[in-house]
Protein backbone atom coordinates (compact mmCIF):
# COMPACT_ATOMS: atom_id res chain seq x y z
CA UNK A 1 0.00 0.00 0.00
CA UNK A 2 1.63 3.27 -0.65
CA UNK A 3 1.74 6.02 1.84
CA UNK A 4 0.04 8.35 -0.09
CA UNK A 5 -3.20 7.54 -3.11
CA UNK A 6 -4.67 10.61 -4.94
CA UNK A 7 -7.24 9.32 -7.14
CA UNK A 8 -8.92 11.25 -9.47
CA UNK A 9 -8.58 14.44 -7.52
CA UNK A 10 -10.96 17.69 -8.29
CA UNK A 11 -10.53 20.73 -6.72
CA UNK A 12 -12.42 24.15 -7.54
CA UNK A 13 -12.44 27.75 -6.44
CA UNK A 14 -15.41 29.68 -6.36
CA UNK A 15 -15.33 33.09 -7.79
CA UNK A 16 -17.94 35.71 -8.69
CA UNK A 17 -16.94 34.81 -12.87
CA UNK A 18 -17.76 31.39 -11.55
CA UNK A 19 -15.39 27.98 -11.01
CA UNK A 20 -11.93 27.91 -11.26
CA UNK A 21 -11.06 24.75 -12.46
CA UNK A 22 -7.67 24.21 -10.30
CA UNK A 23 -7.20 20.77 -10.47
CA UNK A 24 -8.85 18.45 -12.79
CA UNK A 25 -8.82 14.70 -11.99
CA UNK A 26 -5.40 14.21 -10.56
CA UNK A 27 -3.58 10.61 -9.32
CA UNK A 28 -0.48 10.27 -8.28
CA UNK A 29 1.33 7.79 -5.37
CA UNK A 30 3.95 8.89 -2.63
CA UNK A 31 5.42 5.36 -1.30
CA UNK A 32 7.39 5.64 2.15
CA UNK A 33 11.18 6.91 1.62
CA UNK A 34 10.25 8.20 -1.77
CA UNK A 35 9.77 11.48 -3.14
CA UNK A 36 7.06 12.25 -6.00
CA UNK A 37 7.97 15.60 -7.86
CA UNK A 38 4.92 17.64 -9.22
CA UNK A 39 6.40 19.86 -11.88
CA UNK A 40 4.90 22.37 -14.51
CA UNK A 41 4.54 26.16 -15.03
CA UNK A 42 3.37 28.34 -12.44
CA UNK A 43 -0.71 28.21 -12.24
CA UNK A 44 -0.90 24.61 -13.35
CA UNK A 45 -2.31 23.42 -9.68
CA UNK A 46 0.88 22.07 -8.01
CA UNK A 47 0.32 24.19 -4.94
CA UNK A 48 -3.46 23.70 -4.67
CA UNK A 49 -2.84 19.79 -4.97
CA UNK A 50 -0.51 20.17 -2.15
CA UNK A 51 -3.09 22.14 0.08
CA UNK A 52 -5.82 19.76 -1.12
CA UNK A 53 -3.43 16.74 0.78
CA UNK A 54 -3.54 18.99 4.10
CA UNK A 55 -7.18 20.26 3.59
CA UNK A 56 -5.91 23.68 3.91
CA UNK A 57 -7.86 25.28 1.03
CA UNK A 58 -8.43 29.04 1.59
CA UNK A 59 -11.71 30.43 1.17
CA UNK A 60 -13.59 29.60 -1.82
CA UNK A 61 -11.66 26.77 -2.19
CA UNK A 62 -12.75 22.94 -2.38
CA UNK A 63 -12.39 19.17 -3.07
CA UNK A 64 -15.30 18.47 -5.29
CA UNK A 65 -14.79 15.00 -5.95
CA UNK A 66 -12.07 11.88 -6.01
CA UNK A 67 -9.88 10.44 -2.95
CA UNK A 68 -6.83 11.18 -1.05
CA UNK A 69 -5.63 7.61 1.17
CA UNK A 70 -3.39 8.60 3.65
CA UNK A 71 -2.16 4.98 4.70
CA UNK A 72 -5.70 3.79 3.68
CA UNK A 73 -6.99 6.19 5.10
CA UNK A 74 -9.24 8.41 3.25
CA UNK A 75 -8.26 12.10 4.22
CA UNK A 76 -11.70 14.21 2.51
CA UNK A 77 -14.12 12.40 4.76
CA UNK A 78 -12.33 13.20 8.17
CA UNK A 79 -13.97 15.98 10.05
CA UNK A 80 -11.55 19.05 11.00
CA UNK A 81 -11.03 18.36 14.86
CA UNK A 82 -9.50 14.70 13.48
CA UNK A 83 -7.38 16.65 10.95
CA UNK A 84 -5.72 18.86 13.58
CA UNK A 85 -5.37 16.34 16.23
CA UNK A 86 -4.09 13.75 14.35
CA UNK A 87 -3.22 14.56 10.82
CA UNK A 88 -2.07 18.04 9.87
CA UNK A 89 2.09 18.19 10.97
CA UNK A 90 1.74 14.51 13.24
CA UNK A 91 1.54 12.81 9.73
CA UNK A 92 1.64 15.56 7.26
CA UNK A 93 3.72 18.96 7.01
CA UNK A 94 4.33 20.88 4.69
CA UNK A 95 7.16 23.39 4.05
CA UNK A 96 5.65 26.35 2.61
CA UNK A 97 6.29 28.68 -0.38
CA UNK A 98 8.77 31.52 0.66
CA UNK A 99 10.03 31.31 3.95
CA UNK A 100 10.70 34.89 4.29
CA UNK A 101 6.78 35.35 5.25
CA UNK A 102 5.98 31.59 6.77
CA UNK A 103 8.11 32.25 9.89
CA UNK A 104 6.11 35.32 12.60
CA UNK A 105 8.82 38.26 12.87
CA UNK A 106 7.65 39.16 16.25
CA UNK A 107 8.33 35.34 17.59
CA UNK A 108 12.12 33.85 18.44
CA UNK A 109 12.33 30.53 16.12
CA UNK A 110 12.51 28.55 19.46
CA UNK A 111 8.54 29.32 20.20
CA UNK A 112 7.34 29.32 16.87
CA UNK A 113 9.10 25.78 16.77
CA UNK A 114 7.98 25.09 20.44
CA UNK A 115 4.70 26.08 19.31
CA UNK A 116 4.29 23.28 16.82
CA UNK A 117 4.94 20.78 18.80
CA UNK A 118 3.24 21.50 22.19
CA UNK A 119 0.11 22.36 20.28
CA UNK A 120 0.27 18.71 18.08
CA UNK A 121 1.64 16.83 21.59
CA UNK A 122 -0.79 17.76 24.76
CA UNK A 123 1.76 15.69 26.77
CA UNK A 124 4.58 17.58 26.22
CA UNK A 125 6.24 19.96 28.56
CA UNK A 126 7.70 23.34 27.55
CA UNK A 127 10.95 22.14 28.39
CA UNK A 128 11.23 18.94 26.52
CA UNK A 129 9.62 21.23 23.39
CA UNK A 130 12.66 23.46 23.74
CA UNK A 131 14.79 20.00 23.89
CA UNK A 132 13.73 18.96 20.58
CA UNK A 133 14.09 21.78 19.24
CA UNK A 134 17.58 22.01 20.08
CA UNK A 135 18.07 18.50 18.31
CA UNK A 136 16.03 19.72 15.37
CA UNK A 137 18.12 22.97 14.34
CA UNK A 138 21.36 20.90 14.85
CA UNK A 139 19.52 18.82 12.65
CA UNK A 140 19.06 20.85 10.00
CA UNK A 141 22.64 21.78 10.13
CA UNK A 142 21.78 25.57 12.30
CA UNK A 143 23.66 26.01 15.28
CA UNK A 144 21.85 25.82 18.69
CA UNK A 145 22.76 28.23 19.96
CA UNK A 146 20.85 30.72 17.52
CA UNK A 147 17.22 29.24 19.36
CA UNK A 148 16.22 32.58 20.60
CA UNK A 149 17.04 34.67 17.98
CA UNK A 150 14.28 36.41 15.75
CA UNK A 151 13.32 35.86 11.83
CA UNK A 152 15.28 39.05 10.50
CA UNK A 153 18.31 37.61 12.51
CA UNK A 154 18.38 34.93 10.04
CA UNK A 155 19.72 34.59 6.88
CA UNK A 156 16.87 33.25 3.67
CA UNK A 157 18.85 29.63 3.78
CA UNK A 158 18.81 29.32 7.98
CA UNK A 159 15.05 30.34 7.91
CA UNK A 160 14.65 27.39 4.89
CA UNK A 161 15.93 25.57 7.67
CA UNK A 162 14.05 26.56 10.19
CA UNK A 163 11.01 26.31 8.32
CA UNK A 164 12.36 22.49 7.64
CA UNK A 165 12.83 21.59 11.30
CA UNK A 166 9.63 23.19 12.32
CA UNK A 167 7.88 20.64 9.63
CA UNK A 168 9.91 17.57 10.84
CA UNK A 169 8.64 18.62 14.54
CA UNK A 170 6.64 15.89 15.34
CA UNK A 171 8.08 13.03 13.38
CA UNK A 172 5.27 13.28 10.43
CA UNK A 173 5.29 9.84 7.90
CA UNK A 174 5.35 12.37 4.72
CA UNK A 175 6.34 15.64 3.79
CA UNK A 176 5.53 18.27 1.59
CA UNK A 177 8.00 21.04 0.19
CA UNK A 178 6.53 23.92 -1.67
CA UNK A 179 9.21 25.43 -4.11
CA UNK A 180 11.67 24.92 -1.14
CA UNK A 181 14.43 26.38 -3.09
CA UNK A 182 12.41 29.77 -4.19
CA UNK A 183 14.16 32.83 -3.33
CA UNK A 184 17.25 31.58 -2.29
CA UNK A 185 20.55 31.85 -4.02
CA UNK A 186 21.80 28.50 -6.42
CA UNK A 187 24.76 28.09 -3.16
CA UNK A 188 22.20 28.18 -0.51
CA UNK A 189 19.63 26.47 -2.70
CA UNK A 190 21.70 23.43 -3.63
CA UNK A 191 22.92 23.07 0.33
CA UNK A 192 18.84 22.94 1.36
CA UNK A 193 17.94 20.60 -1.45
CA UNK A 194 21.18 18.14 -0.07
CA UNK A 195 19.70 18.53 3.37
CA UNK A 196 15.94 17.37 2.14
CA UNK A 197 17.60 14.53 0.42
CA UNK A 198 19.66 13.44 3.31
CA UNK A 199 16.50 14.21 5.60
CA UNK A 200 14.42 11.72 3.26
CA UNK A 201 17.07 9.19 3.59
CA UNK A 202 18.16 9.13 6.77
CA UNK A 203 14.23 9.28 8.46
CA UNK A 204 12.45 7.30 5.37
CA UNK A 205 10.40 10.14 4.46
CA UNK A 206 7.67 10.22 2.21
CA UNK A 207 8.03 13.25 0.19
CA UNK A 208 5.89 15.72 -2.31
CA UNK A 209 8.38 17.91 -3.98
CA UNK A 210 6.37 20.93 -5.69
CA UNK A 211 8.73 22.82 -8.47
CA UNK A 212 8.97 24.30 -11.71
CA UNK A 213 12.81 23.53 -11.76
CA UNK A 214 13.39 19.81 -13.68
CA UNK A 215 16.66 20.02 -12.46
CA UNK A 216 15.64 19.72 -8.52
CA UNK A 217 13.35 16.81 -9.40
CA UNK A 218 16.02 15.26 -11.29
CA UNK A 219 18.17 15.69 -8.24
CA UNK A 220 15.74 14.55 -5.40
CA UNK A 221 12.96 12.85 -6.53
CA UNK A 222 12.10 8.91 -7.77
CA UNK A 223 8.99 9.25 -9.40
CA UNK A 224 7.76 12.81 -11.21
CA UNK A 225 3.94 14.26 -12.40
CA UNK A 226 4.42 16.88 -14.90
CA UNK A 227 1.14 19.17 -14.34
CA UNK A 228 -0.18 21.17 -16.64
CA UNK A 229 -3.92 23.37 -16.81
CA UNK A 230 -4.90 21.67 -13.47
CA UNK A 231 -4.03 17.89 -15.07
CA UNK A 232 -1.19 15.33 -15.59
CA UNK A 233 0.36 15.10 -18.56
CA UNK A 234 2.74 12.74 -18.03
CA UNK A 235 3.18 10.54 -15.17
CA UNK A 236 6.78 8.10 -14.72
CA UNK A 237 9.78 7.47 -12.67
CA UNK A 238 11.75 10.37 -13.32
CA UNK A 239 15.39 8.62 -15.41
CA UNK A 240 12.68 6.72 -18.34
CA UNK A 241 11.14 11.00 -18.11
CA UNK A 242 14.46 12.30 -18.63
CA UNK A 243 15.17 9.87 -20.92
CA UNK A 244 12.22 9.56 -22.83
CA UNK A 245 10.08 12.09 -22.49
CA UNK A 246 6.26 11.70 -24.68
CA UNK A 247 3.70 13.92 -24.18
CA UNK A 248 4.89 16.98 -26.19
CA UNK A 249 4.40 19.25 -23.05
CA UNK A 250 6.91 17.09 -21.30
CA UNK A 251 9.62 17.30 -24.29
CA UNK A 252 8.89 21.24 -23.65
CA UNK A 253 10.00 21.47 -20.78
CA UNK A 254 12.86 19.36 -21.18
CA UNK A 255 14.24 20.59 -24.39
CA UNK A 256 13.90 24.41 -22.43
CA UNK A 257 16.74 23.53 -20.51
CA UNK A 258 20.28 23.74 -21.93
CA UNK A 259 22.46 20.65 -22.38
CA UNK A 260 25.95 21.41 -20.61
CA UNK A 261 27.28 18.14 -22.02
CA UNK A 262 26.75 19.54 -25.74
CA UNK A 263 29.92 20.36 -27.48
CA UNK A 264 28.10 22.96 -29.73
CA UNK A 265 26.14 25.61 -28.32
CA UNK A 266 22.35 24.80 -28.78
CA UNK A 267 19.24 27.01 -29.34
CA UNK A 268 16.76 27.47 -26.61
CA UNK A 269 13.26 25.84 -27.48
CA UNK A 270 10.73 27.25 -26.24
CA UNK A 271 6.43 26.58 -25.91
CA UNK A 272 4.35 28.92 -27.79
CA UNK A 273 1.58 30.31 -26.64
CA UNK A 274 0.44 30.89 -22.60
CA UNK A 275 -1.11 28.51 -20.01
CA UNK A 276 -4.88 28.25 -20.02
CA UNK A 277 -7.48 30.57 -18.28
CA UNK A 278 -8.85 28.01 -15.99
CA UNK A 279 -11.81 29.77 -14.93
CA UNK A 280 -12.50 29.00 -19.00
CA UNK A 281 -10.07 26.21 -19.86
CA UNK A 282 -10.18 25.11 -23.23
CA UNK A 283 -12.23 22.00 -24.79
CA UNK A 284 -10.58 18.59 -25.22
CA UNK A 285 -6.97 18.09 -24.63
CA UNK A 286 -6.29 21.45 -22.49
CA UNK A 287 -2.63 21.70 -24.16
CA UNK A 288 -3.64 21.73 -27.68
CA UNK A 289 -3.86 25.44 -28.18
CA UNK A 290 -0.06 25.34 -27.88
CA UNK A 291 0.34 22.20 -29.33
CA UNK A 292 1.85 21.38 -32.79
CA UNK A 293 0.69 18.19 -33.47
CA UNK A 294 -2.71 19.13 -32.54
CA UNK A 295 -5.87 17.56 -34.56
CA UNK A 296 -10.00 17.85 -34.59
CA UNK A 297 -9.76 14.79 -31.71
CA UNK A 298 -7.41 16.97 -29.25
CA UNK A 299 -10.09 19.98 -29.43
CA UNK A 300 -13.44 17.32 -29.38
CA UNK A 301 -12.25 15.03 -26.56
CA UNK A 302 -10.43 14.85 -23.16
CA UNK A 303 -7.49 12.35 -23.46
CA UNK A 304 -7.15 9.60 -20.27
CA UNK A 305 -3.84 9.19 -18.57
CA UNK A 306 -3.05 5.73 -19.99
CA UNK A 307 0.14 3.42 -19.06
CA UNK A 308 1.60 3.06 -22.22
CA UNK A 309 5.00 1.46 -20.65
CA UNK A 310 5.83 -0.10 -16.86
CA UNK A 311 4.17 2.84 -14.78
CA UNK A 312 4.33 5.31 -17.96
CA UNK A 313 1.54 7.34 -18.04
CA UNK A 314 0.84 9.60 -20.38
CA UNK A 315 -2.58 11.88 -21.37
CA UNK A 316 -1.93 12.54 -24.80
CA UNK A 317 -4.19 11.17 -28.39
CA UNK A 318 -0.60 11.31 -30.44
CA UNK A 319 1.20 9.42 -27.55
CA UNK A 320 -1.38 6.88 -27.82
CA UNK A 321 -1.92 6.34 -31.79
CA UNK A 322 2.36 6.32 -32.18
CA UNK A 323 2.38 3.36 -29.22
CA UNK A 324 -0.29 1.17 -31.31
CA UNK A 325 1.75 1.59 -34.55
CA UNK A 326 -0.84 4.16 -35.86
CA UNK A 327 0.24 7.45 -38.08
CA UNK A 328 -0.51 10.78 -36.74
Amino acid sequence: MPLLEVVDLKTYYKTLSGYVKAVDGVSFEVEKGQATGLVGESGCGKTTTALAVMRILPQGGKIVSGNILFKGTDIVGLDDETLREDIRWKEISLVFQGAMNALNPVYKISDQICEAIVTHEKNVSKQEALERTRKLLELVGVDPSRLDNYPHEFSGGMRQRAMIAMALASNPSLLIADEPATALDVIVAAQVLKLMKELKERLGLGMILITHDLSIVAEICERVAVMYGGRIMEYADVVQLFKHPLHPYTQGLVGAFPDIRAKNRMRMVSIPGSPPDLLRPPSGCVFHPRCEHAKDICRREVPKVAELDKKHFVACFMVEAKNKGERW
